[in-house]
Formats: C-alpha cells, structure tokens, sequence
C-alpha cells in the first residue's frame, strides 16, 4: 500500500505490469522512465511522439469502461488534469487510482518521484537530470510582472497556486493574477492588474503570432506549453529553453 499526493490509500496490483495514464506529463513520465509499462493513454498524451497504445478518450472525459477493460495494475491521475467522478468510478470497478497534486516547480520533483516508485520505479536518470538543471540557473538579477492567458472566447489567464506560475516565478517572472481567487480565473485583456510582459503558451490554446498579441498592450512572447505546463522529462528542457524564449525573439 502507497499514499498518493492526495493523502489517500492506494494498493497497485503486485508487481505493477500494466499502467494507464490520463494526463499527458504523466504519461510522458512512465513512458520515458519503463518503456513497455503503459498500456493506454489519452488522445492529449502526445509525448513521446512514437507512443503506440490504445487511447482511452481525454483528460475530463475519460472512456472508464475502456480503461477497465485494459485491466491496469494502476492508473496515474491528477488532482488538476481529471475529474473526482471518473476517479471515483474508477476506484468503484476495483481499478487502483493514484492522484499526483503538482502545484510548485519544487514539488513536481518528488511528486513525480513518488508516483513512479508507485507503478514499481526507482528515480530515473532524467528526473536527476531536470532537478540539477533547476538548480544550477543563476537567480534572477531582474524580476519582470506577466499575464498568462490559457484561452480566450472567454479569455482566461492562470491564476493562483499554480505549476506554471512557480515556474515562472524561478525564471524572474512573477504573475500579476496570483492573488487571484480562482486557479484559473476569466480575465478582460482591457482590465489587467500591472504588468509588464505577456506570456502567450501554445497550449491548451493555440496562440500565435497572429492570434492574441493583439489583444493587449504589453509586449508579448510565444512559448511552448509543453515547456510551461508539463511536468515529467519536458522539465530538462524547459530550463535549457524557457530563459531564452522568455526573453522573446
């Protein structure tokens, strides 16, 4: 028996031979760290890009009988990424659930640590590869405010207590709607707190140089959202990366 991030009881079937994943970090994780371990994924699990197993519908919308009936020893989820009522009915077909909560660049290390010592892993080499990347940039000489839209029509922008606003914050960047009251709260481009940069990911929305610069008045940059948002071996690139691409063209 393992306790998840969430605090509760979970009991993999022994040895862990068979997992699903229904989040994209999560699945980019198992896949990178066991090759072979994962037998279902979702159809947003787009890491690695040669990943061949059945897709089991999405993130908030699950395909729960096609998952049981791939028979998993577990099944990997998120606080954030998946709903408590496919979880739960998870749980009720006797499908073992592990519930990852990934809220700080800090957190994702042993979080990520945890719930692959959960499917039966030692810590691989690319999660000590990603911590010492963090760990070895310099501290910030200049600390900038920013936006983070995710979508628009209706605009949205991130929040408090999130992964990509720690992240942000450890690259001199800080998020002018942490004091938020939601994780994800709908914003108006016309109505910002202060702020001085723009970050425009190409996930979940698909921002581009033609589609949401536009609707604000501070300079803007485009950056990956794999390198933003996800948690798992894009952690190694996205310290190598994200300082250069924050700092825009």
């Amino acid at each position: 028996m393992v306790r998840d991030d969430l605090g509760l009881a979970v009991r993999p079937t022994q040895p862990v031979r068979r997992v699903v994943s229904i989040v994209p970090s999560l699945t980019e994780a198992v896949a990178v760290t066991a090759p072979g371990l994962l037998v279902g994924a979702t159809r947003w699990c787009t890491h690695p890009p040669d990943l061949d197993v059945p897709r089991i519908g999405g993130t908030k919308n699950p395909d729960v009988d096609a998952i049981v009936a791939l028979a998993p020893d577990l099944v990997v989820a998120n606080e954030e990424e998946n709903r408590v009522s496919d979880l739960d009915a998870l749980r009720a077909a006797g499908v073992p659930v592990y519930v990852t909560d990934v809220r700080t660049l800090d957190g994702a290390f042993g979080s990520l640590a945890r719930m692959l010592a959960a499917c039966g892993l030692t810590r691989p080499a690319w999660l000590v590869a990603a911590e010492a990347a963090w760990r070895a940039l310099p501290e910030p000489a200049v600390r900038r405010r920013a936006v983070v839209p995710i979508w628009r029509r209706p605009w949205m922008a991130v929040g408090r207590d999130t992964f990509t606003g720690s992240v942000l914050a450890r690259l001199g960047v800080d998020n002018a709607l942490a004091d938020a009251a939601e994780r994800y709260p709908r914003v108006d481009p016309r109505a910002l707190p202060p702020h001085d940069l723009v970050v425009l990911p190409d996930e979940p929305y698909l921002f581009t140089a033609d589609d949401g610069p536009e609707a604000f008045a501070a300079p803007s940059v485009l950056v990956s959202g794999r390198l933003l948002t996800w948690y798992g071996p894009s952690l190694r690139d996205a310290a190598a990366q994200l300082p250069a691409a924050l700092d825009g063209p």
